[in-house]
């Protein structure tokens, strides 16, 4: 691969500072364009006066001023004999003695482009030796001559390969410096270990990935670094690749709740032998958290496509046993008959709201994250789950510290909260008793929350089994589906559900991703488009509230006209358009015209429809109705098409 140009510069640099003379070459104004190390060392120069640009005149004066050429009555007037001298571009050779006893040689010549080219060389060695030549000529011998051009030869020689190896000093310190500041600017933990697992390097960001370890960890124990129970969890990966063998695996650290991917590849000499492990660690919890609402998507779906058939079926017949239920109660005279009519009916009724609690499960569901004050929203559902609840039975509320707004589906999160809470009410049976709804922070990565009970605590079979769908403990009384929503509802947002016995009864946590909600922004542009006057009404209002300006469009074709307005930030579209148009189509064109716009879709199709589908999969989609709160998370968004 041909050089580039900054490689061209960078070698046409190192090779003028490896010559041994001062050189320096102005242009036609008499600013300087190049010169080499060297120029600047034999006259002690500022940086200013080696700075491409910097003038020759003030080069002169500052020499002048400094005593280079002995002791002048008129500096100014010397300062401009020196420039007009210049200015005549002629070659010229001087040698001159300079105040520090050295002698220098100063040969300059013109430039076709104008301007000129000089050199200047250190000849006091030369001099010398040719007075001591001058003065014993008589007395040396030829080869004693001999012997001192070969010892001059040395000397230029050496002279040259110390020029070299400074310049190659310099060349790798500077390597050496960017190659530091490139690591340690990655977001990721690089660093090397020895056979004897102690850190050699280190680009000080173990504490950014995994929280309140030590940042200087060259020379530490590796064990001693990351602390007991994360150095168990990568030991194996250790000795393996101090084996030979490289690994990619990843682990959840449980003091800081992140869950950590790391490489670790043997550090292998020529000949084979294993000096140490390069490691590198990365901070995915982000990504896990979205791989795991992924897969619950895709069972949801998988569950969906085996269940919709069957359930249809199912609801067909349970419709032919009420129908049929009905007309034999209409034709029977017994009361043992109608009795059994009866429950005949009720058991079908029940199998028709089991289809629904399926349905629920198992259909299209979509999180809405909005910007939720925690302690706020616990303290509502406090007010609104303690009614449900005997005399004699408290529910306790108990948060840590939340000073800002989280992102969560707030709607979710209080089916499960609601559903956990009187799950625990009847675990607990008679009264007394006493619920707890607890949340915390786990090392700013997850939110927990809690709900424990002085009830008498999961059998080991539900803490096996109590996730599961169908699994109840109520007999008749339960459809199993509970747990199963939160489970669904958890996992979607990228979460955990985990059982547990503690000393006073049952304890169900949730572990949700810690997702700050966005400061409030800049009030921005919106361009509105719906065809019905109401909604652009209400969302309009909604969009003022939030501190945004907006303008509203009917038609695809007056959003088209109105988006050559200058400031535009956002497009807000309805999926389908009065016109005949569709919003997708819509913010495609405005992005083959290149527009800066963020793009955005509200929809009211319902989630099964292809439209819509085809939609969601290309832009993000809020669904109707939506309330203020979801739409200002929703517009924080960073997605467009």
């Amino acid at each position: 691969m041909a050089p580039s140009q900054r490689d061209h510069a960078r070698m046409t640099e190192a090779g003028l500072n490896l010559i041994q003379q001062a050189l320096s070459i102005y242009d036609a104004e008499l600013r300087l364009a190049v010169c080499n190390r060297m120029f600047r060392e034999m006259f002690d120069l500022p940086e200013w006066l080696v700075t491409p640009g910097a003038r020759f005149e003030d080069t002169i004066r500052f020499l002048v001023l400094r005593g280079e050429y002995g002791a002048v009555a008129d500096p100014e007037a010397a300062v401009h004999e020196r420039v007009e001298q210049a200015r005549a571009f002629e070659p010229h050779y001087m040698e001159r003695t300079r105040p520090n006893g050295c002698t220098i040689s100063v040969e300059g010549s013109p430039l076709p482009q104008g301007g000129w080219v000089t050199v200047y060389t250190d000849i006091s060695d030369i001099k010398r030796q040719e007075a001591l030549l001058r003065a014993r000529s008589e007395e040396l011998s030829d080869q004693l001559l001999a012997h001192a051009e070969r010892l001059a030869q040395t000397n230029r020689a050496l002279a040259a390969t110390n020029a070299t190896l400074e310049e190659t000093k310099r060349q790798l310190t500077e390597m050496e410096a960017r190659t530091r500041t490139v690591t340690e600017m990655m977001p990721a933990h690089i660093a090397h270990v020895g056979r004897d697992r102690h850190y050699t390097y280190s680009n000080r960001k173990l504490n950014a990935i995994m929280p309140r370890r030590p940042s200087d960890i060259v020379g530490l124990f590796i064990g001693d670094a990351l602390g007991a129970a994360a150095y168990e969890r990568i030991r194996p990966h250790l000795e393996r690749a101090l084996g030979g063998e490289p690994s990619v695996f990843e682990f959840g650290d449980v003091e800081s709740g992140r869950r950590i991917r790391a490489a670790f590849t043997p550090d292998t000499d020529p000949d084979g032998a294993v000096n140490g492990v390069y490691i590198l660690s990365m901070d995915v919890t982000e990504e896990a958290q979205a791989r795991a609402a992924l897969a619950q998507t895709r069972k949801r779906e998988l569950a969906a496509q085996l269940t919709s058939g069957l359930a249809h079926d199912f609801a067909n017949l349970l419709t032919i046993i009420l129908g049929l239920q009905g007309r034999l109660a209409r034709i029977t005279t017994t009361a043992d008959a109608r009795d059994l009519i009866a429950a005949t009916q009720g058991a079908a009724r029940r199998g028709g709201m089991l289809l629904d609690r399926i349905a629920s499960v198992s259909g299209p569901r979509e999180t809405r994250p909005v910007p939720t004050d925690l302690p706020a929203f616990l303290a509502d559902l406090q007010t609104m789950a303690a009614p449900t609840l005997p005399d004699g039975m408290s529910l306790e509320l108990r948060t840590g510290a939340f000073p800002d707004p989280l992102m969560l589906d707030a709607g979710g999160l209080q089916d499960s909260l609601l559903n956990l809470i009187l799950n625990a009410r009847d675990a607990i049976g008679r009264p007394p008793g006493r619920i707890t709804l607890s949340a915390d922070r786990v090392s700013d990565t997850w939110v927990e929350i809690a709900v424990a009970d002085t009830g008498p605590g999961f059998s080991d079979t539900a803490l096996a089994k109590a996730l599961d769908p169908f699994f109840t403990t109520k007999g008749e009384e339960g459809s199993g589906l509970g747990l199963s929503m939160v489970y669904d509802v958890t996992k979607l947002s990228g979460g955990r559900v985990t059982l547990a016995n503690d000393d006073h009864g049952a304890r169900v946590t949730l572990h949700l991703p810690m997702r700050r909600a966005p400061r409030t922004a800049r009030a921005q542009l919106v361009l509105l488009v719906d065809d019905n006057a109401a909604i652009r009404e209400t969302v309009r209002d909604m969009l003022t509230r939030l501190g945004h300006n907006v303008i509203e469009a009917a038609t695809a074709k007056e959003a088209a006209a109105l988006a050559d307005l200058p400031g535009i930030d956002i497009v807000l579209s309805d999926v389908m358009l009065g016109d005949g148009a569709t919003g997708p189509d819509l913010l495609d064109a405005l992005d083959a015209r290149g527009h800066p716009a963020r793009r955005f879709l509200m929809t009211s199709l319902p989630a099964s429809d292809t439209t819509r589908k085809a939609a969601a999969a290309r832009f993000a989609l809020i669904h109707k109705p939506f309330t203020q709160q979801a739409l200002a998370g929703f517009l924080a968004m960073d997605r467009a098409a």
